[in-house]
C-alpha cells in the first residue's frame, strides 16, 4: 500500500475523529442539557417574585443584615472584594479558595476570636464574639470558611442558631423561621452523599416573602 494512500487514509480518519468529539459530541450534550436539565444547564440561575436573576443556587452570597440568615465566612468576600481595594490580597491569585492558615496561625486565631488592641483602629472584632453578641451560638459553619470559600450552603443547626436575631429583627414567630429553615434544607444527594443543607439564597427569598404571624 503506497504511502499517499495511507496518509489519506489517517487525514480522513482524523478529520471524522475530529466531526464527531469536537461538534457532534458536544452539540448531542448540549441539546440534552438543555432538554433535560435546563436549570443546572444554564447555572442553576435563581430569581426572585419579579423574575429577576438573583443569583445561582451553586455560588453563595455574603448576607450580614440581622434581617437576614448570614452565610458562612468566606476568605474571598465571595468574590465580590474590589482587586483594586483588596489589602489582604485575597483576590490575587483568583477569586475562589481556602485561606490554607494553619490552626495555630494567629491571624485565623485573631478572626475567629477577636483582638482588642487599646488602639480601636487595629482591634478585631472576631467572629465568635460578633456572633455572641448578636445572640447566635456559634457553629462550625458560622465560624470557619469552606475550601472554596463560594459555598452557598450552611448546615441545618447553623441556620437555627441565627432564628431569634432573624425573628426579632422581622417581627416573626420562631416557629415561621423554624418551619421555613426545614422546607428548604437540601437533603444528602442520592441519598448517601454529602450532609444535608440550607441554601442560604433560597433560604433568604423565603424568608422576604414570608409575612408576619
Amino acid at each position: 500500500m503506497s504511502f499517499a494512500r495511507e496518509a489519506s487514509r489517517a487525514v480522513r480518519s482524523t478529520l471524522v475523529l475530529w466531526v464527531l468529539t469536537a461538534i457532534i459530541y458536544p452539540f448531542v450534550i448540549l441539546a440534552v442539557g438543555q432538554l433535560v436539565f435546563p436549570f443546572q444547564a444554564n447555572g442553576s440561575i435563581i430569581t426572585n417574585t419579579q423574575g429577576q436573576p438573583v443569583g445561582s443556587a451553586l455560588i453563595g452570597q455574603p448576607f450580614t443584615s440581622d434581617r437576614y440568615f448570614n452565610s458562612r465566612p468566606s476568605t474571598t468576600s465571595y468574590s465580590t472584594a474590589d482587586p483594586k481595594k483588596d489589602e489582604s490580597k485575597v483576590l490575587q491569585t483568583g477569586v475562589s479558595g481556602a485561606s490554607n492558615l494553619a490552626p495555630s496561625n494567629p491571624a485565623l486565631l485573631d478572626r475567629i476570636k477577636g483582638k482588642p488592641d487599646p488602639d480601636l483602629a487595629k482591634a478585631i472584632e472576631g467572629d465568635i464574639p460578633r456572633l455572641q453578641k448578636a445572640g447566635v451560638k456559634p457553629t462550625a459553619d458560622l465560624v470557619y470558611t469552606s475550601g472554596s470559600s463560594l459555598d452557598p450552603h450552611i448546615t441545618p443547626d447553623g441556620a437555627r442558631a441565627q432564628i431569634d436575631r432573624v425573628a426579632k429583627a422581622r417581627g416573626l414567630q420562631p416557629k415561621q423561621l423554624e418551619a421555613m429553615i426545614k422546607q428548604n434544607i437540601d437533603g444528602r444527594f442520592l441519598g448517601i452523599f454529602g450532609e444535608p443543607g440550607v441554601n442560604v439564597l433560597k433560604l433568604n427569598l423565603a424568608l422576604d416573602a414570608l409575612k408576619p404571624a
